[in-house]
């Protein structure tokens, strides 16, 4: 390599960037102790915009578009480097580029449950997570407060920044909510909208722009969903009497075909009738359950007594006798 070839390689004639990937959002243009010529061609391609930096500072900021590189076209970085206006030397200057093309399918997530208090049921922990996406809306705003020097700034570097902002400002738009759960979880549309707004700010501060938030689910813990569950069926039950009622119907033919026949339907239907007044009462609000029947008192009829599983009932008069006679003692009818 000649003297002249050597001199001339130190001049960069062509400053451009073709991301290699997906995940870069900052990445600095490789200068190697080498020197911008003047007259050199800047290329910035859509979804990029370069910035020249000199000595710290923010200089020059470009667009998409084909640029020679002279004091027209570096107006600033002239006026700091105290250029006259026919400056033909090269020039040294570090050059960053920013992707502005829109990071789609970013997940956000809670992380543990968020504690929020809930007008049906007080106080609720609730679970969410989501997709959201953006992009750099002010290239200089994010070098100074968040790429910086860096050779190559990707979207991982930030990921856990804006999660954390995320949750953060869910946080606060539940507490100003006065909608409960269950109509948040209906209206997630309305309910993204609103976590947006309140996020943001923060992303502007960053120099960047939200582009949507989407709430994909709001649950609550498994233990918490089992009680709403619960809660849920024995709404849909409605009335509990009258469900009761109904079971006991469907149950009649199937009792007397059983042994005991009908006379154990009827314990049944005692029992029954007593725990759906029980169940009904508490639910009902304000109202205490029934206190349970005193014993009947020593001196009072005692009560006949059930027929043991070795009687029957004859066909004919209806009187008991023994499972195992084939004439009944009262009427002397054959039994089947």
């Amino acid at each position: 390599m000649s003297l002249r070839d050597f001199i001339s390689g130190q001049f960069i004639a062509v400053v451009q960037w073709t991301e290699s990937d997906q995940g870069t959002l900052a990445y600095r243009y490789p200068m190697q102790n080498m020197e911008i010529k003047n007259g050199a061609q800047l290329t910035v391609r859509d979804s990029q915009v370069a910035v020249f930096v000199n000595e710290g500072r923010v200089a020059d900021v470009f667009a998409p578009g084909l640029y020679t590189l002279n004091t027209q076209t570096l107006p600033i970085l002239t006026d700091l480097m105290n250029w006259d206006k026919k400056f033909q030397s090269p020039f040294k200057s570090d050059v960053y580029f920013f992707s502005t093309r829109i990071q789609t399918d970013q997940r956000w997530g809670t992380a543990t449950p968020i504690t929020i208090r809930d007008k049906e049921f007080g106080a609720v922990r609730l679970r969410g997570y989501g997709i959201y996406s953006w992009h750099i809306a002010d290239p200089k705003s994010f070098y100074a407060k968040v790429s910086g020097t860096r050779e190559l700034y990707r979207v991982p570097d930030l990921e856990g920044q804006l999660r954390n902002t995320i949750v953060g400002r869910m946080t606060d738009a539940f507490a100003q909510s006065s909608l409960p759960f269950l109509d948040m979880a209906a209206n997630q549309v309305e309910l993204g909208n609103k976590i947006a707004e309140a996020l943001k700010p923060s992303f502007a501060d960053l120099g960047l722009a939200l582009d949507s938030f989407v709430v994909e689910n709001l649950s609550l813990p498994e233990e918490l969903q089992k009680l709403l569950d619960t809660r849920i069926g024995m709404n849909m039950l409605g009335d509990m009497g009258k469900y009761t009622q109904y079971q006991v119907a469907n149950s009649m033919p199937i009792a007397a075909a059983n042994e005991g026949g009908m006379a154990g339907l009827g314990a049944g239907l005692g029992a029954g009738f007593t725990m759906a007044q029980t169940m009904a009462n508490a639910l009902k609000p304000g109202v205490q359950p029934a206190p349970a029947a005193p014993a009947a008192a020593a001196s009072g009829p005692a009560a006949p007594a059930a027929p043991s599983a070795e009687t029957k009932f004859c066909i004919n008069c209806g009187k008991p006798m023994p499972r195992a006679a084939k004439f009944c003692p009262e009427c002397g009818n054959a039994q089947s």
